[in-house]
């Protein structure tokens, strides 16, 4: 009885390890131009209902991102991530004083879907939200409205918020962060929802900031990864093309 026990637990171990075993898979991410890029690695930002996996640090940093895979250094442009999870994850690519980010327009009230980054919104919305953005008052004292996405009745805005003013907080400190905003089309006109989701929160000294280009970029959000390998192109863009949106040494 014993012996069949043990051969039977045994047997389901082997059947739980292939199991597991077959749902990982391998994800490639092959660059061009890529030659400033020096790690690259994937974060699970949200679960399917669009929810934090895991809340901000207050703690981060903005040269170590808590990934959640790290890829292997295979050579020619080709990172690869290797035994990975089922799921969808934002790639982030890091260099020197470098930082590209993965991102999707993450929902902000409760029960909403995401939107896609290709569903944009027209001219004369995307042009108020803008500069309604611009107009209001923030603690921060520079608030860019980075990408939107939406139709004619929600548009959603990738905000970079930054507070590099001298403050009594820290001395020669500077706070920046980056959130999902949503207007809402009600009674007649854009409002925007209290509730923002927030992305990251990065304390740091004014000075390094300054010198860092930390840029966001829709197309490495969202990757989706199921059972079979998956292979990413991206051609990194050079800095001084201005292609992306985010931070630029200032």
């Amino acid at each position: 009885m014993q012996s069949m026990i043990r051969s039977l637990a045994a047997g389901l171990l082997a059947l739980n390890l292939a199991t597991s075993s077959s749902a990982e898979t391998t994800l490639t991410i092959e660059l061009t131009n890529g030659q400033a890029v020096k790690a690259v690695g994937l974060i699970d930002r949200w679960d399917q209902d669009g929810n934090h996996r895991t809340p901000p640090d207050k703690d981060a940093k903005i040269d170590a991102p808590a990934f959640d895979a790290r890829a292997r250094d295979a050579g020619n442009g080709k990172w690869v991530f290797e035994k990975l999870k089922p799921g969808r994850y934002d790639v982030v690519l890091l260099g020197d004083k470098l930082r590209i980010d993965g991102f999707t327009f993450v929902p902000v009230r409760e029960f909403d879907p995401f939107v896609k980054s290709d569903a944009q919104p027209d001219e004369e919305a995307a042009e108020w939200i803008t500069e309604d953005i611009k107009a209001s008052k923030h603690y921060e004292n520079k608030v860019e409205p980075l990408y939107l996405a939406g139709n004619d009745k929600v548009v959603r805005v990738l905000v970079m918020l930054i507070r590099d003013k001298p403050t009594s907080y820290t001395p020669g400190a500077g706070t920046m962060r980056h959130e999902m905003w949503q207007y809402s089309w009600n009674y007649g006109g854009w409002q925007k929802e209290r509730r923002t989701k927030v992305f990251d929160r990065v304390l740091m000294q004014v000075s390094e900031m300054r010198q860092w280009t930390w840029l966001w970029d829709p197309k490495l959000g969202g990757i989706e990864v199921k059972k079979e390998p998956v292979t990413i192109k991206y051609d990194v863009p050079k800095s001084a093309e201005r292609k992306l949106k985010g931070l630029y040494p200032y």
